[in-house]
């Protein structure tokens, strides 16, 4: 059983604009893919559908979570089955630290018996992030750097193990030190758990340090091609364009 089965998916935005047409994709337990595509395809929206966004109006088909169709859950009930959604731009929250949100989402996942390892474990992933353990005491991406709510990302995704790991453009805003940084983690995540990752990035760079099984490219609310890193490599001679249907030229 696939671990992510998206069949004939059709989203809208808010404003009744379609962005997703008839997508249809598949992850299993312990792979990484690439979801890349240009501008517009609809790679956020995919993410955003999946995870429950209130924004986007699933119309038509069905995401399947180890083949339960999870679009009649709100999104905290996806969240707790596994879903782990990475934003491009993540938000503030004032009067929030980072260490009480993490032990309220570990006992909200009803993991509380990780509570009493809590600081040695988040000590270690912290070394590992290259991270000051005073970040613990700071409220939640308030006055971050781009570099430090990526890897506050990173971190959440370490503790919280989740069974899907959407990453949407994770490598967005960060020079190469922090990204080296980030990839790492999300590399050391991928190894050690039978997650399965989505990448959604635009460049090669991130790819660099994270290898996918498989690199996809959606065009048009769909995806039009898929293959392996050579695929990604296509994709920095020749661009987009060959992917994306051209409208004909008015008489």
């Amino acid at each position: 059983m696939d671990l992510l089965e998206i069949n004939n998916l059709w989203v809208n935005t808010h404003d009744n604009k379609e962005i997703l047409k008839g997508l249809n994709f598949k992850v299993n337990k312990g792979e990484v893919h690439a979801l890349m595509g240009p501008n517009g395809s609809g790679k956020s929206t995919l993410a955003f559908a999946v995870a429950g966004h209130p924004k986007y109006t699933v119309t038509k088909g069905e995401v399947l979570l180890n083949g339960e169709n999870i679009l009649n859950l709100k999104p905290h009930q996806r969240a707790s089955k596994g879903v782990f959604l990475a934003f491009q731009y993540p938000v503030a929250i004032p009067g929030v630290t980072v260490s009480n949100f993490l032990r309220h989402a570990l006992k909200a996942l009803g993991r509380e018996s990780e509570l009493k390892d809590f600081r040695k474990t988040v000590k270690a992933k912290l070394a590992e992030l290259k991270i000051d353990e005073s970040f613990m005491s700071r409220n939640i991406n308030e006055g971050f750097s781009g570099g430090e709510k990526k890897r506050l990302e990173v971190l959440q995704l370490a503790i919280l193990k989740p069974k899907l790991a959407l990453m949407d453009e994770t490598d967005s805003g960060l020079d190469i030190d922090a990204l080296k940084i980030v990839a790492s983690g999300i590399e050391r995540f991928a190894q050690e758990s039978e997650a399965g990752v989505v990448l959604i990035t635009h460049y090669q760079r991130l790819l660099n340090f994270v290898k996918p099984r498989f690199v996809h490219i959606l065009a048009e609310g769909k995806i039009v091609a898929s293959g392996d890193t050579r695929l990604v490599e296509q994709l920095e001679r020749e661009g987009y364009e060959k992917f994306v249907t051209k409208a004909p030229t008015p008489a």
